[in-house]
């Protein structure tokens, strides 16, 4: 009885490792991306009143000469970099809105640039290490009616499929998107260690209606897949695995992943605004945070590098976007500044964008909590 509680103690300590290398990771992304704000806003002269790691009461705090404030604290779980007038009008010509507009631009965007440089760099890590992503089959399901040339075999390494190299799960399906049942769709392995040309007759069509839409790209591929007790897709025998390349290569394709990961951000977007997936499929911080530790603890430091990249990516374009309180809508202000050649009432913006971030932290914690049920 003992050694078992032990063993589930013990359990539950690693996992608990796991969630707290999770936050790391999502610390690390949200610094480096308050890092961009900060370094550009002092390459042009901006008074910058606190940079800092976290959210909450201050564990630490430092303040330089200049008067710039450095503060880590209590939760982990965010940062920001604070600019001096940033929501107000201000006689300081240091002040943030006394600042040209392309000055501002430029600060606003860099956050996220930085974001995504970093991710890259990451990716270019992983690909050197691990080799480039592509997929694996494994489980596969025979058909009679398929002649076993037009089928796959276990283990065929899917590199590119109607011509487009293949990194994700999605790729796949956008490949052979709008296909009928009995049509050959042309893709490249690599076989038994050699790369080869074949033709993969499909089972089923594949018209697909959403990115969840997995059992029929599994079933019109002839490759097995797992369902859970709600019928609900589950897994199956394609699984990611890398290609060694050369340098140049890599880089190349490090950052083809890259746009690959912000175009699946696209589209679950503009699925969500279509309806074709549903709000239930979205998860906010800790979400990010078990995913990432459960992906984590089953695929070790190859998918911490992953899951590093598509958080950094992630908070490029997620930033970017016009909603009140993003750098994106920030930049949508300071734009229409720039073109009216005066700004909007100061009080006005600096509402919309706080009634923006309570909207985000309350959408925020209730995709985390439709999670639980």
């Amino acid at each position: 009885m003992n050694y078992l509680f032990l063993a589930s103690f013990g359990s539950v300590m690693t996992y608990v490792g796991y969630i707290l290398l999770a936050i790391l990771v999502l610390l690390v992304m949200i610094t480096v991306h308050e890092f961009g704000h900060y370094i550009t806003g002092r390459i042009f002269g901006f008074g910058i009143e606190e940079f800092a790691i976290g959210f909450g009461p201050r564990l630490f705090s430092k303040t330089k000469k200049n008067g710039e404030k450095f503060s880590i604290r209590l939760f982990p779980i965010g940062g920001f970099c604070s600019f001096r007038g940033e929501d107000d009008d201000s006689t300081d010509p240091t002040a943030f809105n006394n600042k040209k507009p392309w000055q501002r631009l430029i600060v606003l965007v860099s956050g996220a640039l930085m974001n995504y440089i970093f991710a890259v760099i990451v990716i270019i890590i992983m690909f050197s290490v691990y080799g480039h992503s592509a997929l694996m089959t494994y489980d596969l399901t025979p058909d009679p009616s398929v002649p076993i040339e037009y089928s796959f075999q276990s283990q065929d390494v899917i590199v590119e499929a109607d011509g487009k190299n293949i990194y994700l799960v999605t790729d796949l399906m956008d490949a052979v998107e709008g296909r009928e049942k009995g049509e050959l769709v042309e893709f490249t392995v690599i076989r038994d260690g050699k790369v080869q040309d074949i033709s993969i007759m499909l089972r089923e069509d594949t018209h697909f209606k959403n990115v969840e839409d997995m059992k029929k790209l599994y079933s019109a591929l002839g490759v097995y897949y797992a369902v859970d007790d709600n019928g609900e897709f589950a897994g199956g025998g394609i699984y990611s695995t890398g290609i060694k390349l050369g340098p140049l290569r890599t880089v190349g394709r490090s950052f083809e992943y890259s746009f690959k990961t912000a175009g699946t951000i696209f589209t679950v977007l503009r699925q969500l605004f279509t309806g074709s997936l549903g709000i239930s499929s979205l998860g906010g911080t800790v979400t990010t945070i078990t995913v990432t530790a459960d992906a984590i603890r089953l695929g070790g430091f190859q998918y911490l590098l992953n899951m590093t990249a598509f958080i950094g990516v992630n908070l490029a374009v997620f930033n970017l976007l016009p909603i009140p309180a993003l750098d994106g809508s920030r930049a949508v202000f300071t734009t229409i500044e720039w073109i009216r050649k005066k700004p909007l009432k100061r009080r006005v913006e600096a509402i919309i964008h706080g009634i923006g971030f309570v909207l985000i932290l309350l959408f925020a914690i209730f995709v985390d909590v439709q999670q639980c049920f």
